[in-house]
């Protein structure tokens, strides 16, 4: 089976979708992309609003070693960012571990799902959404954009296809993010520099090889943060 492109108008979601592809033997580079999901989700269990309007996808890994999946997020934001950015005409910064910024505002997310079989490592699914022309909820407006504030004659249809060459673009053979990546990922660093207070209070330095958070405290030596959901401290501004 070749990697194919699967548009469909509406799917609980795309994340499922590819899963199930995958136990069938689909190939790296799969892709699905939906109109509109009814049950889009996000990290850490949140709902993503996927209606008309916005890019929902998902696409197929099979990386050659478990140790590097813990990068694939990282990655995977590196590519769609480099792809939009020539779209919008702003630059498109990442926030540690998942979601694209356009103009201080959330404008896209990013969620890895590993499945296994048996002792070994199945595949990965990377979920890509990013708010295009959608409507956006009014709780949360605030902190959500659309690549529409940006460019307001843009459309899904032109940002599908750099985005899913960019997805079959990923480079996965490296374990750890190299020099040129920690650059690429250095220059669109929307944390560094900031303070945070969850999930641990200090400035943000940037990000090692592995993919950790480097946060150094108020006292004593960076710590590497490997997961959690990341809180700016009040009245943080950007480098």
């Amino acid at each position: 089976m070749t990697a194919q492109l699967f548009h469909y108008e509406r799917v609980g979601s795309t994340m499922d979708v590819i899963h199930h592809l995958a136990a069938e033997g689909a190939e790296a580079g799969t892709i699905v992309v939906a109109d509109e999901q009814l049950e889009g989700r996000g990290s850490r269990g949140r709902t993503w609003h996927s209606p008309l309007g916005g890019l929902w996808m998902s696409a197929l890994f099979r990386p050659p070693a478990v140790a590097g999946v813990e990068v694939i997020s990282l990655r995977v934001g590196l590519a769609v960012a480099a792809a939009i950015e020539p779209l919008v005409m702003w630059p498109v910064h990442l926030k540690w571990p998942n979601d694209l910024m356009l103009a201080e505002r959330k404008v896209g997310g990013i969620l890895c799902e590993a499945r296994w079989q048996g002792g070994a490592l199945g595949w990965v699914a990377a979920g890509v959404g990013l708010n295009v022309r959608n409507p956006i909820p009014a709780e949360i407006d605030s902190v959500a954009g659309t690549l529409r504030q940006a460019r307001p004659d843009i459309t899904v249809e032109e940002v599908l296809q750099p985005v899913a060459a960019a997805l079959r673009s990923v480079d996965l053979r490296v374990e750890q993010l190299s020099r040129v990546e920690l650059d690429h990922f250095a220059r669109r660093d929307w944390l560094s520099g900031r303070q945070i207070r969850e999930p641990m209070s200090g400035t943000v330095t940037g990000v090692r090889e592995d993919g950790a958070l480097l946060v150094r405290p108020a006292q004593g030596p960076e710590i590497p943060l490997r997961s959690g959901s990341v809180e700016l401290a009040a009245g943080s501004s950007s480098r």
